[in-house]
């Protein structure tokens, strides 16, 4: 990876110049819906069930929605949704991933860090690929991410002082914050893959 720390956060700032209040929206509604869902844990087994079933989806709609905004593609509120056309396929990699993630915990909290971090691009790749299945996407990601996980692991650690300062908003500031994660992590994607979109210039914030 060539680019540094703040050269990533910069595209991600580029990215949402006019699509912080479309990203914004886009996490409220995926907010809203996901606690409706979550609403129905009041019904023991059923409620748990059907928020694994839609987790996958969920999180490659999210993926592919940041994707389009890091790639200024214009995409629509409504992709928050769109990886539920590919229901089984994101269900599956949340699966294998939660089960891989889970097994490495059982040895050692870091051995479970180094599992999240080795099939982090998992979606990516499926939102890139959608022709390929659960297992390819993940084998890719472990490929993708040799060498590359101390990086992602610190990019996001860049983002704590952020945190804190969206804790004193009451929680307020994450509308922006997550946006702000979410499109820089789309483009540590794109810049691995060689695939970069470089800031006109880039200032570290």
């Amino acid at each position: 990876m060539n680019a540094t720390y703040s050269e990533l956060r910069a595209r991600a700032r580029h990215s949402l110049e006019g699509n912080w209040g479309k990203s914004i929206l886009a996490l409220i509604v995926y907010g809203i819906v996901a606690g409706l869902i979550g609403l129905l844990n009041f019904i023991p087994v059923l409620g748990y069930i059907i928020q694994i079933l839609t987790g996958g989806a969920f999180a490659l709609g999210l993926i592919i929605f940041f994707v389009g905004i890091a790639r200024k593609e214009g995409p629509q509120i409504s992709e928050v949704f769109s990886g539920f056309s590919h229901f089984i396929k994101a269900f599956c990699v949340y699966f294998l991933m939660t089960l891989f993630t889970v097994l490495w915990t059982l040895l050692f909290i870091i051995p479970g860090i180094i599992a999240y971090l080795r099939y982090s691009q998992a979606y990516y790749i499926l939102q890139d690929n959608p022709d390929i299945g659960a297992l390819e996407a993940i084998r890719q990601s472990k490929q993708l991410m040799k060498g590359r996980k101390w990086k992602l692991f610190v990019l996001n650690l860049t983002f704590i002082g952020w945190m804190f300062l969206a804790l004193l908003t009451l929680g307020i500031g994450f509308l922006w914050l997550y946006p702000y994660i979410l499109v820089t992590q789309a483009h540590f994607y794109d810049e691995i893959t060689g695939r970069t979109t470089p800031p006109p210039h880039p200032t570290s914030f």
